[in-house]
């Protein structure tokens, strides 16, 4: 299995976000995001960290107690994934704001 390495160190909207949230969450979501890293897309899937929005746009899902945190990467190439911004969720879908900004951001890094 092929190690999957997440980028988003130069994602400055992903860092705000992290920065915004509070401590005990934002250590959660970096946690599930090594344990995708470890373990891969699929496992990732079955254990319902990961689900695919649309087309190469994917959210990572987090959970502490009654705080919902999502987070929205694409894949780059081979098992490359950026991310690119997080959000608190505060209904059942994904707000179709946070899918146009992930794909605006995906668009301008892939150009």
């Amino acid at each position: 299995m092929k190690s999957i390495i997440f980028e988003y160190d130069n994602i400055v909207s992903f860092q705000e976000y992290l920065n915004s949230i509070p401590v005990k969450d934002s250590v959660k979501l970096l946690q599930i995001i090594s344990l995708i890293e470890e373990y891969g897309i699929q496992q990732a899937q079955k254990m319902e960290w990961t689900k695919k929005l649309e087309k190469n746009l994917y959210e990572i899902r987090s959970k502490r107690g009654s705080n919902i945190q999502r987070v929205i990467y694409f894949r780059v190439v081979d098992n490359r994934y950026v991310i690119t911004h997080g959000f608190t969720k505060k209904q059942q879908k994904t707000p179709k704001k946070e899918i146009e900004k992930g794909k605006r951001i995906r668009r301008n890094y892939l150009d």
